[in-house]
């Protein structure tokens, strides 16, 4: 009897792909990361996972693992008892982690115009074209992915590993942030003007100027989130029964 060991690999390579199959952790993962963008679930609320499992009609294990996703993500936070809530950073958090991210970015982007190819370029301009061409009724999460693509294409491109992870680290932090900023009309127009000049550079491999572009773009996004926070800070306090603090983004 042979010893050989088959090649598997070999023998499959044109045989019918495995589909890969979503665990239920995932699924309900991106069923609460969308209730938490659109604020179905506010800042600050508990989330009780016996309940939350139920609800979604899936057993508490797979639910704790979509937790944890969503906590790595920086959408869910856990007490020091454990019990679940969505998160409710402070703006001064968002804007130092902003600041962070706007260096990350930045460094993404010169490494970018060294080492990304042309195909990844035409793939981010490509990018700016659907965001730019996007109409009124386009769904806000659909427009945030693209818009999120955008950065991680470029982050990508710039072939280096701990910028990647560092930039994923910081990124979680602040979706729900830059969601915010993304979805106000008036920063679309300010950010796709961003986008172009982002990609212009790339285009043209200038790295000084697409980082100094991507630093910009993310000192903007303070501005976006800040006023936006203060329009509904606004409204809050107009409400006599709100007992919420106007520096967190459950006020935004």
């Amino acid at each position: 009897m042979s010893s050989a060991r088959t090649d598997f690999k070999t023998l499959l390579a044109d045989g019918p792909a495995v589909a890969p199959r979503r665990s239920l952790a995932s699924e309900a993962a991106d069923v609460l990361r969308e209730m938490i963008l659109l604020e179905k679930l506010t800042p600050g609320l508990p989330v009780p996972e016996r309940d939350l499992a139920e609800a979604l009609g899936i057993s508490r294990t797979p639910l704790k693992e979509a937790l944890l996703i969503l906590k790595s993500e920086g959408l869910i936070v856990h007490s020091a008892t454990r019990r679940s809530s969505v998160a409710d950073p402070s703006l001064e958090e968002v804007s130092e982690n902003l600041i962070v991210l706007g260096v990350l970015e930045a460094l993404a982007g010169e490494l970018a115009c060294k080492h990304a190819s042309d195909a990844e370029i035409t793939q981010i301009l490509e990018l700016c074209d659907r965001m730019r061409n996007a109409s009124l009724e386009t769904d806000p999460l659909n427009f945030f992915s693209w818009d999120m693509e955008f950065h991680q294409s470029i982050v990508r491109a710039a072939r280096n590993t701990p910028l990647m992870e560092s930039h994923r680290v910081y990124n979680a932090r602040l979706w729900r942030a830059r969601f915010i900023s993304s979805k106000r009309r008036t920063s679309q127009d300010t950010m796709l003007g961003h986008h172009d000049l982002i990609a212009e550079a790339l285009q043209k491999r200038d790295g000084p100027e697409a980082g100094r572009q991507l630093r910009r773009h993310l000192e903007t996004a303070v501005i976006n989130i800040t006023e936006a926070l203060g329009t509904k800070n606004q409204a809050v306090s107009e409400t006599p029964t709100n007992n919420h603090s106007k520096n967190n983004l459950s006020d935004g």
